[in-house]
């Protein structure tokens, strides 16, 4: 018996001596003594976003006040539409009317945006259908026109769907002029800007984004969740009671509204939205706050450090501030970027910096200030309108005046109050406006081919003579050698000739042919002219906005001692996907597809073409490649498919 309990004690030691023996193995590895940080589930892990697409809506319209260049239309499903349209309209013999060489029928079309409310504009496009006797839309007038979408059914009728959008207004052509057989297919399309203005169809509602649980976590409790992690970071007050800015409808659609702060970038609320947490406790947020923390101050890291801190909310402020110490850009940048998104101006001279220096963080900068609204905010994007930005052009500091950097800042002060007195613009017989900047340097003119007809001119510059200009049909601008002031004469079939003299002024001259009932396709292409002819002293500058999707070059260490410093590529943003406040402009080659072909090259050979990267409109823009011949899809998309697109 002493025997058999003897033999249990040395049993169980060596059982214990065992155990300890393994702890000590275990513990002398330090990889088994790391604590990995648990496994956090986002919201983009279980849901897709919807309604992020435009919706494109069709129609067929009348556009009037031609000379001469419209024609009959020949009998199609489009003339059939037409008719039908001007009867219901109650316009006396709409046959009769087609005939005539002053009108045209042209095709309409538009995209309507995402986010955008009842009573929003957007621009319109037109074209001629290529088998009419219609040559020019050239001073045309587009009447009033109702778009929805179009399907086309058997036996090639259309079938509208509810209306969406009405559209009218003066049609500007894609170039300032045009008269040569290599514009004729310029001559037959254009844009109204702003022409479209939104409905809502039969509910009269604006467009929302949604959210779509997936299929295999569909349930109400997972959208129900949802909605509470989305409410918790986004809400608004109604009469006083809280709201919140998701709401789940379905077992598997929870309806998302846009917060105020992101009305003007619901790109960066989608991304914000889809980095939420769910099903995360205290102690492990304030631990994931601690790792982003230190992924903050990595520049490859950073911008989605400062994403998810942006989405955690005002816990995050004092670590984005801590990230304004750093000694990167890239760092300083991003923690100011989602500063500004939280309601804290903190880091308003990065952004203003930014904007002005670093053409890759511009665009986004620009939306941050934007988004502030504050004071500070808005003087310094006063000053990004009157001061040159300091930029490395062929190896040294130089002064550049940056055309998208000017008329970026004026876009995003416009945003937050367009009645500020320092860009209030004059109205021009309800047709454009004009808005004249007191900038330092260069003297320039902008103009833009979308959203809002407006011409912005930034400091002093005149025309010089000789002049002979001509702004739409009636209107002729003259001046001799040497003379200081300019005739402009309005000769009007309908009318008494009308006659007014000013000063060589751009200014002046834009002042008076609008009091002479120019339209804003009339005036554009009197500066086309003038900029073609060498009448303008400063530079004529096109949708010249900033642009994402642009390649920053990060600064590494150098390879040893003394070596040449090297860095790396990285791309901001999305190419296409900027802040909704700028338009998307159409390009032949945007910036990031000439940092793709540039992919070879240098840091120094790319330092060299800086100033040509920095988005500054030429006169190419304002022209269309006529030469190609367009595929020909079904329906109304066969007129409106850009030259050269592929099938």
């Amino acid at each position: 018996m002493v025997f058999a309990r003897r033999q249990l004690l040395c049993w169980v030691l060596l059982s214990l001596l065992a155990g300890c023996g393994k702890l000590n193995l275990r513990s002398q590895n330090p990889d088994d003594d790391e604590i990995k940080p648990p496994q956090t589930s986002y919201i983009k892990d279980q849901v897709t976003v919807s309604g992020l697409h435009p919706i494109t809506i069709e129609a067929v319209g009348l556009v009037v006040g031609l000379d001469n260049t419209g024609g009959e239309p020949p009998p199609s499903v489009y003339r059939t539409m037409l008719t039908n349209d001007m009867k219901r309209r109650g316009v006396p013999n709409p046959n009769k009317l087609l005939q005539s060489p002053t009108v045209a029928l042209v095709l309409i079309r538009a995209a309507v945006p995402p986010v955008i409310d009842v009573g929003e504009r957007f621009d319109v496009e037109v074209v001629l259908p290529s088998n009419g006797e219609a040559t020019s839309l050239k001073g045309g007038y587009l009447m009033e026109a109702y778009l929805s979408e179009q399907a086309m059914m058997p036996g090639g009728r259309m079938a509208p769907g509810h209306v969406l959008a009405k559209a009218e207004g003066p049609v500007m052509l894609s170039t300032g002029e045009g008269s040569s057989d290599s514009t004729s297919s310029a001559l037959q399309r254009g844009r109204i800007l702003g022409g479209g203005k939104y409905i809502g169809g039969l509910l009269r509602k604006g467009r929302e984004l949604g959210l779509y649980v997936r299929s295999d976590l569909r349930s109400v409790r997972t959208t129900r969740k949802i909605e509470s992690q989305i409410g918790r970071r986004f809400y608004h007050h109604d009469h006083g009671m809280k709201q919140a800015l998701a709401t789940a409808r379905t077992d598997q659609y929870i309806e998302l509204k846009v917060h105020p702060r992101y009305k003007q970038n619901y790109i960066r609320y989608v991304q914000v939205i889809r980095n939420i947490a769910l099903d995360e406790s205290e102690p492990q947020r304030r631990e994931r706050i601690e790792r982003l923390r230190k992924a903050l101050l990595v520049p490859t890291s950073a911008s989605q450090a400062a994403t998810e801190l942006e989405a955690i909310g005002s816990e995050s402020i004092l670590v984005l501030k801590d990230g304004l110490k750093s000694t990167n850009p890239e760092v300083r940048f991003y923690s100011a970027d989602a500063l500004a998104y939280l309601g804290d101006g903190s880091g308003i001279d990065v952004l203003s910096e930014a904007a002005q220096n670093e053409p890759a963080f511009r665009v986004f900068a620009l939306a941050a200030l934007t988004t502030l609204a504050n004071p500070e905010a808005r003087d310094e994007l006063k000053n990004l309108m009157v001061k040159p930005s300091t930029e490395i052009v062929d190896g040294a500091e130089q002064k550049v005046w940056s055309a998208e950097t000017r008329y970026g800042a004026f876009q995003a002060l416009r945003t937050i109050d367009k009645t500020d007195e320092f860009i209030a613009g004059e109205n021009m017989n309800d047709e454009f406006k004009l808005h004249v900047i007191p900038a330092e340097g260069d003297s320039m003119v902008h103009m833009t081919r979308y959203r809002t007809p407006e011409i912005v001119v930034f400091g002093e510059q005149k025309l010089r003579t000789p002049i002979s200009l001509s702004a739409g049909r009636y209107i002729m601008i003259t001046a001799p050698n040497g003379s200081q002031t300019v005739t402009i004469n309005r000769f009007d079939t309908h009318g008494p000739d009308q006659q007014v003299t000013c000063s060589t002024s751009v200014a002046d001259i834009i002042r008076a042919v609008g009091k002479l009932k120019a339209a804003y396709p009339d005036v554009a292409q009197m500066l086309v002219q003038a900029e073609r002819q060498s009448n303008l002293t400063g530079r004529l500058e096109i949708d010249a906005v900033p642009q994402s999707g642009r390649f920053y070059f990060r600064n590494l260490a150098s390879a040893a001692a003394g070596a040449e410093a090297v860095r790396e590529k990285t791309r901001v943003g999305k190419p296409g996907a900027a802040p909704n406040m700028f338009p998307a402009v159409e390009r032949r080659g945007t910036d990031a597809d000439q940092a793709e072909a540039d992919e070879g090259q240098t840091a120094g050979e790319n330092a060299g073409r800086d100033a040509a990267e920095r988005g500054e409109a030429s006169l190419a823009d304002a022209s269309d490649d006529a030469q190609k011949k367009e595929p020909q899809p079904k329906g109304l998309r066969r007129l409106f498919r850009p030259t050269g697109d592929a099938q």
